[in-house]
């Protein structure tokens, strides 16, 4: 065996599930066709479930660092969806370039011990009774065969994992010949994520906090032009005038392209070693930035039950729930994106009209505006379906909170081992300590809870504690 596990693509997802897994002690190759790292921020939000994903690898702070915060989304240049009201240290969007990410998960992929390959291009794979090879080609043109007990194609939309494993990709696209600028501004913009539609065509503006702003624009008058058709600057100033009425003194753009964008899904995440992650099992249109944002959940999913897999305390069937638990979130991500998309593109006057109406209406009611952020754009209302007679609380994320005992600190701190986290004042049984931290809630009366490594619940209640560590943590060493 080369590794116990093989990643293919090194962008976010990638990076982010082999540092979970080599943290953890698994032996991983990560595998990348590039040599060196790309100059274009493809995505630019990150939500605030993913924020609580990265605080749980101590990441954070760093990512605030690296961008700026806004309040929330304004659509159709007049309705606010807020984030201030969500239940969470980061009741906001992070907007910061992918490549800053990237940075900061590319760091800890290598201090945790993952070997790197680059300049590998993965041209098949083949999977084994035990095992899974992996061809690829290096840079000057040798092949090379890669062996391991499972791989993951993390090689986003046009995945050769994903092709090779005969994983079905099925989908259409949503809306073509879209610009896409990295722009620099005269004028600023008020200081949140704004997109309006209008008659010629729809605009969406967002700053990065460091004097550039993300300008994607679709001018319905120009036709579909290929994506390789160059990016006329005039054309983008002009089609932000029809949508704001100024261009805000559009100039200097530091790279620009044309994309069209899809709504595709694939109808499975795994078939037998071979698992697909981030824009391999998924894409969608970029309206509400919850493409890299639900990659990294999916990895932050599908690391932890790896880990058991490899070390041979899984209970039967958690590999499976990586599918189970993940396509359907998937799936609603490819809706909301779509509804804000289909909504943004409305060329009738009245159907724009009754949707201004509508969407201005339903943001002035408080539960009407906390259940989209919270639903459509934040991750955090993401849950798990729990079995039958389970808590109902079990499946869902669990809100950070306060440590007491002799470690106090926070839950997320806590789960920064990459271990399940038993929360209780009792004493816990031994015999899991390699596989569990045992932390004590600071609020007194707290039912006992275990919370799985990606900070979902898998187990709340009372009396005795070691069927559940069982259930979920193999038995006692």
């Amino acid at each position: 065996m080369n590794a116990e596990v093989i990643v293919v693509g090194a962008g976010p997802t990638g990076l982010l599930l082999a540092g979970d897994l080599a943290g953890a002690g698994i032996r991983v190759t990560l595998v990348e066709r590039r040599t060196g790292e790309s100059p274009l921020s493809r995505a630019f939000a990150v939500h605030a479930r993913t924020m609580e994903v990265l605080d749980m690898r101590g990441l954070a702070e760093q990512a605030l660092a690296g961008g700026s915060t806004v309040p929330g989304l304004l659509v159709w240049d007049q309705v606010m969806v807020g984030m201030a009201e969500l239940p969470t240290r980061y009741p906001y969007m992070l907007i910061t370039p992918q490549y800053e990410i990237e940075r900061l998960l590319l760091k800890r992929a290598l201090d945790t011990g993952v070997e790197l390959l680059t300049g590998y291009e993965v041209i098949g794979l083949r999977q084994g009774g035990d095992d899974v090879s992996v061809q690829a080609r290096t840079s000057d043109g040798q092949e090379r065969t890669l062996r391991a007990l499972y791989v993951v194609g993390a090689d986003g939309r046009h995945s050769v994992v994903r092709d090779a494993a005969g994983l079905a990709f099925p989908g259409h696209a949503v809306a073509r010949s879209v610009m896409l600028a990295d722009v620099r501004l005269t004028e600023e913009p008020r200081d949140v994520l704004s997109v309006n539609g209008v008659r010629e065509g729809f605009v969406f503006i967002g700053p990065f906090g460091d004097g550039w702003y993300r300008v994607i624009g679709r001018n319905h008058l120009n036709g579909d032009l290929p994506d390789e058709a160059p990016v006329d600057l005039e054309e983008l100033k002009w089609l932000t005038r029809k949508a704001y009425g100024t261009d805000f003194g559009m100039h200097s753009p530091r790279w620009m392209s044309r994309f069209h964008s899809e709504e595709r899904q694939a109808v499975h995440y795994r078939t037998g070693r071979v698992f697909i992650v981030g824009d391999a099992a998924h894409v969608h249109a970029p309206a509400g930035g919850q493409g890299m944002n639900t990659g990294l959940q999916d990895a932050a999913n599908l690391s932890w039950k790896l880990v058991a897999a490899v070390r041979g305390w899984a209970r039967p069937g958690l590999l499976d729930t990586y599918e189970s638990e993940r396509h359907p979130v998937g799936r609603t991500v490819l809706r909301t994106s779509g509804i804000f998309t289909r909504l943004a593109l409305l060329r009738s006057p009245l159907l724009r009209a009754a949707r201004n109406q509508v969407s201005g209406a339903a943001m002035r009611v408080r539960p009407i505006r906390r259940a989209v952020a919270l639903n459509m754009l934040s991750g955090l209302a993401h849950r798990y379906t729990a079995p039958e007679g389970a808590h109902p609380w079990v499946g869902r994320r669990v809100p950070d909170f306060a440590l007491g005992g002799e470690a106090p600190g926070r839950l997320y701190e806590a789960l920064r081992g990459g271990k399940f986290v038993l929360a209780t004042p009792r004493v816990p049984p031994p015999g899991w300590s390699d596989r569990v931290a045992h932390v004590v809630p600071a609020a007194p009366g707290t039912r006992d809870l275990l919370i799985r490594p990606d900070g979902h619940l898998a187990w709340a209640g009372a009396g005795d504690l070691t069927r559940p560590l069982a259930d979920w943590c193999g038995p006692a060493s």
